[in-house]
């Protein structure tokens, strides 16, 4: 009677088993995938080298020092000067943050053969800007933005990468980056490989064109509110509340709590200055960076925010915080949308 007893327990014992694999199975293949599990999705590297013309270390530069925030990061800054005062060499990297078991990492940059990229080939470089992979084969933190670099045309890549060469050697060695082992396998499922090719921007109309600008620049990286799955809240496109070095981000959509009364001069003096009339923008804001921009190039973008979806969201940094609703944060008038 116990054996019996004994061998049914253990043939339930074997049906939960196989139920809650499955249940494993299905719930690691309809949320997060099974890269977390098996590894970043990646492409090996290619032999692919970029020929350097002046015509393309000008734009490189151009896009670097003007567009696409790089140095924010790979570089330590005063941010209590207005504007921000470079602390650093240009590029030899930065701790970003560290508290208990978080440490995030901007790497050096620069040409150092042993502390920086000196030893990377170019598509090592053009990988980790796009696809979010180090030349060893890691996934970078999705807090360098590659999932809106993807979107960078291949000649604008190609520019990046010859300005970025182009940097003197700095040897500045940094810590690693150091985050929880259960993070560190959810970023697994971040990468994608980019495969084709990615065209130039369509420059037809300025609000086209300032769209690619506006993503290239990651200004959904801060203004985009995301979800506790880290994911872009719909229909919150640009309109503001992440929380960024303390401060919560502004909505920028065409809302009258956003910048529904700027107009031309108004966003230019904004980029140019760090001020909106008497309020000085904060430094999280790095338009100290973004001031580098063409006017024709700045209004392109201003056209765009104009088309994008009115938001009523109340964002204001001189309030105390309180529980917001629609993007979930705690910022400034949350309680009252």
């Amino acid at each position: 009677m116990a054996k019996s007893w004994g061998k049914r327990l253990a043939k339930i014992t074997g049906y939960i088993i196989l139920v809650l694999s499955v249940l494993a199975t299905l719930a690691l293949t309809f949320t997060v995938g099974w890269r977390p599990v098996i590894g970043a999705k990646k492409r090996s590297l290619s032999s692919r080298r970029f020929e350097p013309t002046p015509e393309r270390m000008q734009r490189g530069k151009y896009l670097v020092h003007g567009v696409i925030p790089c140095m924010e990061c790979h570089s330590k800054y005063d941010k209590k000067a207005n504007p921000p005062v470079l602390l650093s060499k240009e590029g030899a990297g930065a701790v970003l943050y560290e508290e208990g078991s978080f440490r995030v990492v901007a790497p050096n940059i620069t040409s150092d053969l042993e502390t920086g990229l000196g030893r990377w080939s170019d598509d090592a470089i053009a990988r980790a800007i796009r696809e979010g992979i180090a030349a060893d084969g890691h996934a970078l933190l999705p807090v360098m933005p590659y999932e809106l670099f993807r979107h960078m045309s291949d000649e604008d890549l190609a520019s990046v990468v010859i300005f970025i060469r182009s940097l003197p050697p700095v040897q500045n060695e940094l810590p690693p980056t150091k985050i929880p082992l259960l993070f560190a396998r959810l970023i697994q499922a971040v990468p994608q490989p980019v495969t084709q090719p990615v065209r130039e921007p369509d420059v037809s109309a300025p609000a086209k064109h300032g769209a690619y600008l506006a993503k290239i620049g990651t200004c959904s990286h801060c203004h985009t509110p995301l979800n506790p799955k880290f994911q872009p809240i719909p229909g919150m496109e640009l309109a503001g509340g992440n929380q960024i070095s303390a401060v919560a981000s502004a909505n920028l959509t065409p809302d009258a709590s956003g910048i529904g009364y700027y107009d031309d001069a108004l966003f230019l003096q904004a980029m140019r200055t760090g001020s909106v009339r008497a309020r000085k923008l904060n430094p999280a804001m790095p338009w100290w960076i973004f001031r580098n921009m063409t006017d024709d190039d700045l209004k392109a973008v201003f056209a765009y925010l104009r088309t994008l979806k009115p938001v009523h969201h109340l964002v204001d940094n001189t309030e105390s915080p309180t529980q917001c609703k629609l993007c979930g944060q705690k910022h400034g008038l949350g309680d009252r949308n």
